[in-house]
């Protein structure tokens, strides 16, 4: 009896393992903070003035970086995932770009690597608020 058990246990658990959620990690950067009004407009000007962001998800300074916008602001960043796990990743793009170090944010076609506060940011990019 127990001959049977052992095989009918492994074959009713088998799909579960296979199927189990943690081959499936969403493998990205995930910010907590809440955004304020001027990191959301700081973020939308970004994005409609070409400023990038490069990064993996899993660098510390980057996500330090990402949290000082919060999460509704992020989303509206241009981040080019770095990490060749990652989520949308464009590993290819960072190594032709030769990004160095994380966070590294392109500005005007420079590269600028480092954790910047917003208001530096907002300098470098002409942002007005």
């Amino acid at each position: 009896m127990i001959r049977l058990f052992i095989p009918l246990l492994a074959f009713l658990t088998l799909p579960n393992v296979v199927h189990s959620s943690h081959f499936y990690i969403r493998r990205e950067l995930i910010v907590t903070p809440v955004s304020t009004k001027e990191s959301i407009k700081l973020a939308k000007y970004f994005n409609d003035n070409g400023v990038n962001k490069y990064s993996p998800y899993w660098w510390p300074n980057c996500l330090n970086q990402s949290e000082l916008f919060g999460k509704q602001a992020y989303r509206e960043l241009n981040v080019v995932e770095c990490a060749r796990d990652g989520i949308n990743n464009q590993t290819q793009l960072c190594i032709n770009k030769k990004i160095k170090g994380f966070p590294t944010w392109e500005i005007n076609g420079k590269l600028i690597l480092g954790v910047l506060s917003l208001k530096d940011l907002s300098k470098l990019t002409g942002f007005k608020n």
